[in-house]
């Protein structure tokens, strides 16, 4: 098991930018492929992106490809998420995932908002 934590979320005007933060604590963080997915009110939750157990390979979500950035920090046990050209309908709570693969996450930190104002 790993223990997640979010921080980073807020309120930002559109076309703004936020750097959201994903502390693991508990067994090996680098054994950990490591994710974000978003909920917006009333959706389903959706896979933004992922990375790798060393950081060679990731993934995106078509809607958020050349705007945001997955990046880890194993010697920190830490997963950022940069988030640039920030647009209204990212406005969702955004949840930090760990897990064997890239379609296998079973560990999920509580959530943090970010809120993109029009």
């Amino acid at each position: 098991q790993v223990q997640l934590v979010e921080s980073g979320g807020g309120l930002v005007q559109a076309g703004g930018s936020l750097r959201l933060s994903c502390a693991a604590s508990g067994r090996t963080f680098s054994s950990y492929v490591m994710g974000w997915f978003r909920q917006a009110p009333g959706k389903e939750r959706k896979h933004v992106a992922s990375i790798s157990r060393i950081g060679g390979s990731t993934y995106y979500t078509d809607s958020v490809k050349g705007r945001f950035t997955i990046s880890r920090d194993n010697a920190k046990n830490t997963v950022y998420l940069q988030m640039n050209s920030l647009k209204p309908e990212d406005t969702a709570v955004y949840f930090c995932a760990a897990g064997g693969g890239f379609t296998s996450f079973d560990n999920w930190g509580q959530g943090t908002q970010v809120t993109v104002s029009s």
